[in-house]
């Protein structure tokens, strides 16, 4: 009788402890209240628009959003702006944040067709500008991969580094990456070399400080991160709570799978999109020195190795560039229109 007794002891702890590790299956939004398109594989992508009329639009811009952020996201540009430049703007939840459907077979590639399905659903035409900030750049990197003929521009504004493109000298890969937080090393070992199960364990046990972001460590903060923090705090986002609403499995821990995993392409690799060399059109990356989540000497040599990027760094700058009026609007006017911005 004992030895059953300490079977069932046993099984019952594994039952426990497969449970507590194995993410959850995809489920799908509860709540949706948002247009949505139907893409080819059946999934729905929630969007939303701003500015002006999508037919009376002179620039069609599709915007992607960041870790744990959604189409919602805060953007200071006034309604006058968009007016002035005749500017119709196009935000997205990515597949499992918010309102869209998750899409467990993600990876860098079907971002770029999703965005692809996204602009002839709503008709944009053959050509759209794009613009993603932080981890959200992985499907504008994707698209200058394999939809570079649909671009009119590109911006990425302080897009996340992979440490594994292989492209980057090992030296300035470990001296980089061993200034990151303990934790967030283990965190990215972890995304890279054991996605999945590992992952989601990492992620939700309560042993180990296990990422610097979900934990709002204030190290990850600039001054001027912090004021616009301040700020955008004061805006209400009704909709904040519908981020995660899926789980985070399907959003955040599939956004750091894919993008710090291996990709099929090593972005360093890439070819200008722009080969004749057309005025109107350029790719365009702004950093922060000082941010605290991307590396600016990572950065600087991608742009080094990319020399048809046009490189901004904005010396006291840090991760939330684009939430700042002043860089807000220069960010969309000179992808637009090609005007000089005033970094400092």
């Amino acid at each position: 009788m004992l030895g059953i007794a300490a079977c069932v002891v046993v099984v019952s702890v594994v039952i426990y402890a497969y449970k507590r590790i194995m993410p959850p299956p995809p489920k799908g939004p509860p709540v949706i209240t948002s247009p949505r398109i139907k893409l080819r594989d059946g999934r729905h992508l929630a969007y939303s628009e701003r500015g002006v009329l999508r037919e009376n639009a002179t620039y069609k811009v599709i915007l992607v959003h960041g870790y744990d952020s959604s189409k919602d996201i805060y953007l200071p540009l006034s309604q006058e702006v968009m007016a002035e430049l005749g500017l119709y703007i196009v935000t997205y939840d990515r597949a499992g944040y918010g309102e869209s459907d998750p899409n467990p077979k993600r990876n860098v590639k079907s971002e770029a067709f999703d965005i692809q399905e996204l602009a002839d659903q709503l008709h944009l035409g053959s050509k759209f500008y794009l613009i993603g900030m932080s981890i959200g750049t992985y499907p504008v990197w994707a698209c200058l991969k394999y939809i570079p003929h649909r671009l009119a521009g590109v911006s990425l504004v302080v897009p996340v580094i992979n440490f594994w493109w292989p492209y980057f000298p090992p030296k300035l890969v470990k001296r980089e990456f061993e200034k990151q937080l303990k934790r967030d090393q283990w965190k990215l070992r972890i995304a890279h070399y054991a996605p999945g199960f590992v992952l989601y364990w990492w992620m939700t046990q309560k042993f180990f400080p296990r990422d610097s972001i979900s934990e709002r460590h204030p190290i990850l903060l600039n001054k001027r991160d912090l004021e616009t923090m301040q700020q955008m705090s004061q805006v209400p986002m009704p909709n904040q709570h519908k981020i995660r609403q899926q789980g985070e499995y399907e959003s955040l821990y599939r956004d750091m799978m894919v993008h710090f995993g291996d990709w099929e392409f090593d972005p360093m690799e890439l070819q200008n999109p722009f080969p004749q060399n057309d005025e109107a059109s350029y790719v365009y990356l702004w950093q922060g020195h000082e941010d605290k989540l991307v590396p600016f000497e990572l950065q600087r040599f991608l742009a080094r190795q990319l020399p048809w990027i046009r490189y901004h760094e904005v010396p006291d700058g840090g991760h939330f560039i684009i939430h700042e009026k002043h860089f807000c609007e220069a960010i969309f006017r000179e992808l637009l229109l090609g005007e000089q911005p005033k970094i400092n």
